[in-house]
This record gives C-alpha cells, sequence and structure tokens, in this order.
C-alpha cells in the first residue's frame, strides 16, 4: 500500500475518479487531487439544490473537474463509468448497489479521511464511540497542545470536527500529531486503524442508516482491527459491546472507568476515578498521574469519564502538569451542555448534540432539580422506551417538535401512566423556545436536549443549536 504522497501523486494522476457527495470535506478532498495532478474527476450528488449546481458549473470550469451527476438517480452512470478509484462521503453506504458493481469490477473504494491515515507521516489518534467522541478528542488535541506548546510539533484536529485535513497533508510534518473524530459511518469500511484508538461507549445509534445494532457497533472496530504492532486501543471498563468487539486481543489494550473494580486483569494500564473525586492515571501498575475531579469545569458524570479515556490515550506524552494547564482552560465543546444564557432568572442550555435517547439521559442527570425540557426530532429507528422512567423523574414541562415527539410522549405515558409533566407540542422552535420561557419561573433552567436527530428541521445538530441559541438571544426579560 502506498503510504507517502510522493508515491501516491505517481499513483492518482492519470485515474479515472469520482467523488460521492460534495460536502467540506470532499470539496477539500477535490482540491488535493487537483495539486496531486488528477483532473478526470466526476461528482455524484443526490441534491438539486442551485448552490450544488454553481458550485459544479465552477468547478468544470476551472477544470478541477470534468463532469457531475445529481438527481434521485445520480449512481446510475457510476457504472457505466470505468472509474479506478471511488472516494465516497460517509453518509454514502458502501454497499450501495451501484457502488458494490463498481468494487467487483475493480474500482477501489476509499474516502476522504481514509486517504488521510494512509498518508498520514505522523502519529495519529482516532476517537470514535456514540456519546463523547467530540469532548474526548478535543481534550486529546488540548492535551497534547499543552505537552508541545512552544515547539515545532503541530496538532492537526480533523474527522468530524475541526478542518478537512486531505489538502493539508503537504504540511504535516513526521513531528505532528493527528486527532481525527471518527463515526460509524466513517469507520465501517474503512482498512487503515489509527495508531492509538479510543472507543468511548457503544449503544444503538443510527439505526436508519446501520442495518442493525450489530453492523453499527462492529463498524466501530475498524478504530482497531488494522493497527500495526504496538498500536494502543483504549476502552471503557464498564462497556459490554465494546468487550465484544475486543474479542481475543490481550496485547496494548488500555481501560478507563469510573469504577475501579470493573478493569480486566489483562489490562495494560488504566485511567480510574478514586472514590474520594481524584483521577488516576495508572502505567505499568503504578500510578504515573494524579489530578483532583475539581479542575474538570464542565459538568456531568459522562464527563469524567471522557477526561479519563483522553489522559489513558496521552499517556505517553503528555504529563500531569500538561493535563491540568489544559483542564483548567477547558469549559467544554459547543452544543454539549453549552450555557446560553441567564434571563429573567431562567438559565437556558444548549444541547444540541443529544440525538438520542441515551445522551439526553445523560444531559439529564446533570441537573438536581426538574427542568423544562425541549425534544424531538427525527426519528432514526430506535427506542425510547428507556427515557421514560428518566423523563417522568427529571422534567417538569416538556416541549416537543418534530417527528419522533408522539414517540417521547408514549415514552413518558408507558412508564406512568399518572405522570405529572406538561406536555405541549410546537410547529417550530421559535414556539417551542417561547413556550418554554414562559413556563419557567426564576431559578428554572431550560435545556435543549432532542433526543433525535436534527434532520427533519436542520442540516444538522450544529445548526439547530445554532438556531436555539439565536432565540435565546432574542428573549426579552419578563
Amino acid at each position: 500500500m502506498i503510504t507517502n504522497l510522493t508515491e501516491y501523486k505517481e499513483f492518482i494522476k492519470n485515474k479515472k475518479i469520482a467523488v460521492i457527495g460534495l460536502g467540506i470535506s470532499n470539496q477539500a478532498l477535490i482540491r488535493f487531487l487537483n495539486d496531486c495532478g488528477a483532473f478526470n474527476i466526476s461528482v455524484f450528488d443526490k441534491t438539486t439544490a442551485d448552490s450544488f449546481i454553481k458550485l459544479c458549473d465552477k468547478l468544470v470550469s476551472d477544470g478541477a473537474v470534468c463532469d457531475y451527476y445529481y438527481g434521485n438517480n445520480y449512481l446510475s452512470h457510476i457504472t457505466e463509468g470505468g472509474y479506478d478509484v471511488i472516494f465516497r462521503s460517509p453518509i454514502v453506504r458502501y454497499d450501495t448497489p451501484e457502488i458494490a458493481r463498481c468494487v467487483a469490477n475493480g474500482s477501489i473504494l476509499t474516502s476522504e479521511v481514509e486517504t488521510v491515515l494512509q498518508l498520514a507521516p505522523c502519529k495519529t489518534y482516532g476517537v470514535t464511540g456514540s456519546d463523547g467522541k467530540t469532548t474526548t478528542t478535543t481534550l486529546i488535541s488540548k492535551f497534547l497542545s499543552a505537552r508541545y506548546e512552544n515547539t515545532d510539533t503541530k496538532i492537526w484536529l480533523g474527522g468530524n470536527i475541526g478542518i478537512p485535513l486531505i489538502d493539508k497533508l503537504p504540511q504535516i510534518k513526521k513531528q505532528d500529531r493527528i486527532v481525527l473524530e471518527l463515526s460509524s459511518f466513517q469507520l465501517m469500511d474503512m482498512k487503515i486503524s489509527t495508531d492509538v484508538a479510543v472507543i468511548t461507549n457503544i449503544s444503538p445509534n443510527h439505526l436508519d442508516v446501520h442495518k442493525s445494532y450489530d453492523e453499527y457497533a462492529f463498524a466501530k472496530k475498524s478504530i482497531f482491527a488494522f493497527q500495526n504492532q504496538g498500536g494502543r486501543l483504549i476502552l471503557n471498563a464498564t462497556d459490554e459491546m465494546s468487550a465484544r468487539l475486543l474479542g481475543d486481543r490481550r496485547d496494548n489494550v488500555f481501560y478507563f472507568s469510573a469504577k475501579t473494580d470493573k478493569v480486566p486483569d489483562f489490562s495494560c494500564g488504566s485511567s480510574l476515578l478514586t472514590d474520594n473525586g481524584t483521577l488516576l492515571r495508572y502505567k505499568d501498575n503504578e500510578i504515573n498521574l494524579e489530578m483532583d475531579r475539581s479542575h474538570i469545569r464542565i459538568p456531568g458524570f459522562f464527563n469524567i469519564e471522557n477526561f479519563l479515556a483522553a489522559m489513558c490515550a496521552v499517556k505517553d506524552e503528555a504529563n500531569i502538569l500538561d493535563i491540568i494547564k489544559a483542564t483548567d482552560s477547558f469549559y467544554g465543546v459547543e452544543h454539549r451542555l453549552e450555557f446560553v444564557r441567564e434571563v429573567s432568572g431562567v438559565r437556558f442550555y444548549n444541547s444540541s448534540i443529544d440525538s438520542s435517547p441515551k445522551r439526553t439521559i445523560s444531559t439529564l442527570s446533570v441537573f438536581d432539580k426538574k427542568v423544562i425540557m425541549i425534544g424531538g426530532g427525527k426519528d432514526k429507528g430506535i427506542s425510547y422506551e428507556e427515557i421514560g422512567p428518566v423523563l417522568c423523574e427529571k422534567v417538569k414541562v416538556l416541549v416537543l417538535v418534530g417527528p419522533t415527539s408522539k414517540a417521547i410522549e408514549d415514552a413518558v405515558c408507558h412508564a406512568d401512566p399518572n405522570h405529572t409533566i406538561n406536555i405541549i407540542k410546537k410547529d417550530n422552535y421559535p414556539d417551542a423556545v417561547s413556550c418554554a420561557y414562559l413556563a419557567a419561573d426564576d431559578g428554572d433552567v431550560v435545556v435543549l436536549s432532542p433526543a433525535s436527530t436534527s434532520f427533519d428541521l436542520f442540516k444538522n445538530f450544529e445548526e439547530r443549536g445554532r438556531k436555539y441559541k439565536e432565540i435565546v438571544n432574542l428573549l426579552n426579560l419578563k
């Protein structure tokens, strides 16, 4: 396999290439391919948006691509194209019939992020999981940034967060570090693993795209399945599905846990939370890092686990001073239990990232009194049964928007037919926020925690969170 940029340029420059999806990362991919001397590129996208057509027209006129196809039958031309290499967007399944036929006929199927890992000249870190990916990935990058401050080493943050790294490859040096957040969509056909791999936890998610929970979970195995000798794997000691993924592997497996008795005997090292609130990191069975929990500025027990995972990941590089320095200045990631504003004594939080019932359950666990919650969104084929008892315990007013409203309401009624939650349904976010604000008293908390995806009303959870914050910031005093 080609592993350096010089050889890759020779390989790719005369190839016929298909790029499926024209999001931000694949736009960067096209720039990279052009810089490598490849111009026989076709773009395929399901959208019919004017902005897409205008962008493709410009790419054609600039000579960056040769043609493009779009609409409901956008892949109908790909089987006839004789493409040497196909780059897929993460949301497009690798086993889509048209793509599968191309692969059977000899096409190489890959992606922007897999190419980054293929050609990366430096050490790579990867984080996946159902919850906590972004926070853990961000923490790893901040710990490493503190370690290598005022040196020639640069930390590159990418994957699902940060910037696309594909067209930055010529700038990335051997002494640098790459830290990637990786989703099941990106991993499900990946044939390269990161040098350090972290799985935060696994629970049912994205079953509107994956065929089963097992397929979703085992897609994540690619983050460590192809590691070279010496590759390191960090797992949640209390996560049963992660143990299933591990199989018989025992070399270089490390664990993090808030329950010290849960770490397997064969663990090569661990990060733990003690009963007195101290975070410990073990190396070779000896404590090599000790940090008091009070340094962590963001709420939630689950965030303690994110810190433990990140501490374990950087065990060979960052020391106690690096980690404390980064921790003291870390106030969380946008859309993840993000404090927005206090108005008329009502505190508003944005947790738009909560696209599953489990994430909402974690968010609600932070608050010690009943809250007003705004929830609902697009259904992705998962059960809401587990969220019912938690809503009954933690929520006094539930404002619902979107297709999953009925499923969430049914979960509440099933958990307690005599519940006292005031359930209100609205058609849009301005009305939902206004309703929540009117229902709130001085000292109350209003939290956006949808427990559903955003795709009914928004392009992604970021747009949903920004819209929520925009509305909240326009509220007037009562």
